[in-house]
């Protein structure tokens, strides 16, 4: 009992100080500008920027965009899936996953060609960027919403709601969700974060998102991409903390939270 709590607790300095170490060597270094110019001047021109406020509102209305426009195609399809047709679940699952056999370049180029020269609501740049992010999203929510799914007795819930004399939306929105909030933040924080630092897509359509503005600050200004890096640690981490709020002390009706 002693060796197995010695060997944790090295697993857990050990990985302790494989996070924290990066952390600490970047912040050295994003105040070591120079002599002439104060410990917090990489952090001053970053945060003084418009194009870093303008980039990370874009990423963010994006990120939140996509987590709609996921969560209205796969919260519906999994739940009827899970309630009706329990065969389709594995047909469900492997339409989701698509995005991560089709290379963002390819999604990029198709909806470009297809839509690029037409007159639809598609034809937009900003329509595309998103549709591209919503996407990409649908194998992190899925994935989410699945967990959720299979923790709770879907077809008792639904049963005892319409019993009562729930309609089907009540039962969706009242009963359903409620039970799947965590789940849903959960997916919520992996596609924000995977839209807070893409790349591709952005570049491609030309948008000057969050991860294109940290590339690009990269390529230009080593301490200040410094700097932005543990800016982007922090605020990331400040999502984490704003999605433990919103669930905390939510009991939902399946009996946790």
């Amino acid at each position: 009992m002693k060796g197995s709590r010695g060997w944790s607790f090295i697993v857990a300095v050990v990985g302790f100080l494989y996070f924290i170490v990066p952390l600490i060597a970047t912040a050295q270094f994003s105040i070591q500008e120079g002599p002439a110019k104060p410990f917090w001047a990489a952090y001053t021109s970053i945060l003084t920027s418009p194009s870093f406020w303008a980039s990370l509102r874009l990423s963010l209305f994006m990120a939140l965009a996509a987590v709609v426009i996921g969560l209205v195609i796969i919260v519906p399809a999994a739940y009827w899936a899970f309630l009706r047709v329990p065969r389709m679940q594995a047909w469900v699952e492997f339409v989701s996953i698509l995005p991560f056999v089709v290379p963002p370049i390819v999604l990029v180029l198709g909806l470009v060609h297809l839509y690029g020269n037409g007159y639809g609501p598609l034809s937009a740049r900003p329509v595309m960027l998103m549709a591209a992010y919503g996407v990409v999203s649908l194998p992190y929510l899925y994935r989410s919403v699945d967990n959720g799914l299979r923790s709770m007795d879907v077809r008792a819930l639904t049963e005892a709601a319409l019993g009562l004399g729930s309609s089907w939306p009540r039962v969706m929105f009242q009963v359903v969700l409620p039970n799947l909030r965590t789940a849903l933040l959960g997916g919520t924080f992996l596609v924000f974060a995977l839209i807070m630092g893409e790349y591709a897509i952005s570049s491609m359509l030309g948008f000057n998102t969050f991860g294109v503005y940290m590339l690009l600050t990269g390529q230009t200004r080593a301490h200040a991409a410094a700097a932005l890096a543990l800016i982007s640690f922090a605020l990331v981490w400040l999502l984490v903390g704003v999605m433990q709020a919103v669930n905390r002390g939510n009991v939902t009706i399946g009996g946790s939270r």
